[in-house]
């Protein structure tokens, strides 16, 4: 919360996650919940600009997606009384299907509600297709998993292109009409400044797009895309869970190490 009321000061906005996933009982999943609803009324308290997000096996998918699914209505129906907003974050393959299906039952019932999508898997732009229909708020990573080169792009500049082009597809005029909001997820300087000259050659409104980023990476970038006058939300992560949860990231996915230590030296 001292973060994110930093941030605030700073002109950036908030997203609050709380490390931990794959719980393995239905107790853990109504503490997580319980946990988001009162982080909802913190933030209405404190005046914060401060959105939740929210992976559903902290929320019990693994053991009963009814449950998962009245645990993330819980959340959300908390977040339209407190006009905030929830994140559903996605994870590794097999989560693909039943995360968009969460989704497109909770955006049926609110607008309150956004999720996240991977530009390295195939699939994506089929994904997006799909979603466009419903004004979906869209939180556009570029994916963390170590996943098969069956069903994701195994190159990076690959991923990059993949992402541009998702990412301009989500800022079209047809996406915009649907009322589409895109969180562009990268921390990466050279697609930021491509996606900017497509936003000025296409004229897109600042409230199609928001840039969004991980606390405390590639900070100088962060001041600069304000300075532009561009909005940004910075997701802080917290918890006890940081620890495995960062040992995982690291051994799924080496490219991750890099880019944390590019990080670390670059402050």
């Amino acid at each position: 919360m001292a973060a994110g009321s930093r941030q605030q000061t700073q002109g950036i906005g908030t997203i609050l996650t709380r490390l931990g996933e794959n719980v393995t009982h239905a107790e853990e999943a109504e503490e997580v919940t319980r946990h988001y609803l009162g982080v909802l009324d913190k933030v209405q308290a404190a005046g914060l600009d401060a959105q939740i997000s929210v992976k559903p096996t902290q929320l019990g998918l693994d053991l009963d997606k009814a449950l998962c699914f009245r645990n993330l209505q819980r959340l959300v129906d908390r977040a339209g009384e407190r006009r905030n907003f929830v994140w559903i974050d996605m994870e590794s393959s097999p989560y693909v299907d039943p995360t968009l299906d969460l989704f497109r039952q909770m955006r049926a019932r609110s607008p309150h509600v956004g999720v996240a999508l991977q530009a390295y898997l195939y699939r994506t732009a089929q994904d997006i297709d799909a979603l466009l229909p419903l004004g979906s708020a869209i939180r556009l990573v570029k994916g963390a998993y170590l996943e098969p080169p069956a069903i994701a792009f195994p190159k990076k500049a690959d991923v990059d292109a993949n992402f541009y082009s998702l990412a301009s597809r989500l800022l079209s005029p047809e996406a915009q009409q649907r009322g589409t909001l895109l969180h562009i997820a990268t921390h990466d300087p050279r697609l930021i400044d491509r996606l900017n000259a497509f936003i000025a050659d296409a004229r897109v409104p600042q409230s199609a797009y928001e840039y969004a980023m991980l606390y405390g990476i590639q900070r100088p970038l962060q001041a600069r895309l304000v300075r532009d006058g561009r909005r940004l939300r910075v997701l802080i992560a917290y918890g006890e869970y940081w620890f495995p949860w960062y040992m995982r990231r690291l051994a799924e996915r080496p490219a991750n190490v890099w880019f944390v230590v590019k990080n670390v030296f670059a402050r």
